[in-house]
């Protein structure tokens, strides 16, 4: 079958944004973004600890929504940037190699997964290997929700 084919004879209904759903500028180049391979180039993203880069994917117009690729060195060590909190979600899925949290005394591993609301202490790290992750950051919506509220523990 072919693509028009396919696309004419298809029976889901059309997805639409609604005010629960995604902002309507994320991300920056369409939502219709199929795969591709990222073009950005891997930066260091200002005040990151020495050994960390990172290659954004998508980014909203007002900057309130990013999803990125991020990497950290063998012998990457942020504890000159101290424990880190910030305003906004962010979600963490390890994709190779590990950490090791300095706070919790605890290494977290490749296919590990964390998701952190406003305000949760999180770090400093170190990383022996390396590691390679996928970040996803949103803005928080009145009293620190994303307009949504994160499944529970275990789903």
């Amino acid at each position: 079958m072919s693509a028009s084919e396919r696309d004419s004879s298809s029976s889901e209904p059309e997805r639409s944004l609604s005010p629960s759903g995604p902002e309507p500028d994320f991300p920056a180049d369409g939502p219709e973004s199929e795969f591709r391979l990222p073009a950005g180039p891997w930066t260091a993203p200002e005040g990151a600890a020495p050994g960390v880069a990172e290659r954004v994917l998508a980014e909203s117009a007002s900057g309130h929504r990013r999803t990125a690729l991020v990497r950290w060195a063998p012998g990457t060590d942020t504890s000159a940037q101290g424990v880190a909190r910030h305003d906004f979600w962010e979600e963490v899925y390890l994709l190779e190699g590990s950490l090791y949290d300095l706070t919790l005394d605890e290494t977290f591993r490749a296919g590990m997964y964390a998701c952190r609301p406003p305000g949760m202490p999180h770090g400093p790290w170190t990383s022996a290997e390396g590691v390679t992750m996928l970040v996803c950051t949103y803005a928080a919506g009145p009293a620190g929700s994303a307009g949504r509220t994160p499944p529970p523990r275990g789903e």
